[in-house]
């Protein structure tokens, strides 16, 4: 068995402890976030950037560092500078470090091959990403239907490893529906699952397929890798994330979906339980408050807020901004300076 299926396999007790839901977390999230900030509004306006002696104290304090990466370590297929020299300081000093991304165009292994081809010496282990928190979301329940994908090849692959069957994904992506009197579009009735990721070929037959399966298929579940507004397809600028075809679904069901990405906590308890790590040795680096640094709040670790990707100072510091980080700066490698 290969170690990104044994990482699956070991994924259950994990996943059935940290209770993905839909509906408890959904209908608590405006308190959650209240009850996980602790802070007003008003001293996110007091807040500073990190300075040497924080990053040094921060450095000393944190084991394990766990980053997201669009917007941290990369934008689009170019690096954010300096993450290279930051990324091997950082395994000098004996640092444990975790690649977490909401992005589900890729399996693990896909994106070894991104870390490889921009010459970051990472292992498949030590990346997660929503594509595979889908897959282990349904191991986690004892799944043993079949799924239809919304998304990219991520989702497949990882769905694959674990032996589920599947339709839809990029065998769909060319599909036009031609709307004449009295059209009628046959759905999968053996699909138990819908799993909605980021999907750069959407289409309206995707929607209908899917909208049908989760609405009359008794008991189908829908599942969605994350709801980010936005993602960092190239480094030029913001493109509508995987909550614009999340919310075209949750529109014609009228159904709330299980979010396996972060914010939910499954990905961290997973990498707290199996390398035993104290989650008050970890530290969260993100640029994203209501994901990245929501997540590391909910969880109990350090958070460090990057202004590398879609978090401008601005909505950091507005008194309407309730999420607040224990620290941040411009961009990752300014812990450089802290060595």
């Amino acid at each position: 068995m290969s170690s990104l299926a044994s990482s699956s396999v070991a994924a259950r007790s994990v996943l059935v402890q940290s209770k993905v839901t839909s509906s408890a977390k959904r209908n608590t999230q405006s308190k959650r976030i209240s009850a996980t900030t602790q802070i007003s509004a008003s001293m996110a306006h007091k807040q500073r950037k990190m300075d040497i002696a924080e990053a040094k104290r921060l450095l000393d304090k944190t084991k394990t560092f766990i980053f997201d990466c669009d917007g941290v370590i990369w934008k689009g297929d170019s690096l954010i500078d300096g993450v290279p020299e930051t990324i091997e300081m950082l395994k000098s000093m004996g640092k444990q470090l975790f690649f977490i991304t909401n992005n589900s165009t890729k399996s693990r292994a896909g994106y070894l091959k991104k870390f490889t081809s921009l010459g970051l010496n990472i292992t498949a282990e030590n990346i997660f990403s929503s594509s595979f928190a889908a897959a282990a979301y349904l191991e986690s329940i004892k799944f043993d239907g079949k799924v239809y994908v919304v998304g990219e090849t991520g989702i497949g692959e990882e769905l694959d490893l674990l032996g589920i069957k599947w339709s839809g994904c990029e065998a769909d992506k060319g599909k036009e529906v031609t709307l004449s009197e009295g059209l009628y579009m046959e759905h999968d009735k053996d699909v138990s699952a819908v799993i909605v990721g980021f999907d750069r070929h959407f289409n309206y037959h995707k929607i209908q397929q899917a909208t049908l399966c989760i609405r009359e298929n008794p008991g189908c579940l829908f599942i969605a890798t994350n709801t980010d507004a936005v993602t960092h397809l190239t480094s030029a600028q913001e493109w509508a994330g995987n909550g614009s075809m999340v919310g075209c679904i949750k529109g014609s069901t009228q159904q709330e979906p299980i979010v396996v990405g972060k914010p939910s906590s499954f990905m961290l308890d997973y990498i707290a339980e199996k390398y035993s790590i104290p989650k008050d040795e970890i530290c969260m680096v993100g640029d994203r408050l209501d994901t990245d640094i929501l997540f590391g709040k909910d969880g109990g670790l350090s958070t460090l807020l990057v202004l590398s990707g879609v978090t401008t100072e601005e909505r950091l510091l507005s008194p309407n901004n309730e999420i607040v980080p224990d620290f941040y700066t411009n961009q990752l490698s300014d812990l450089l300076e802290a060595k």
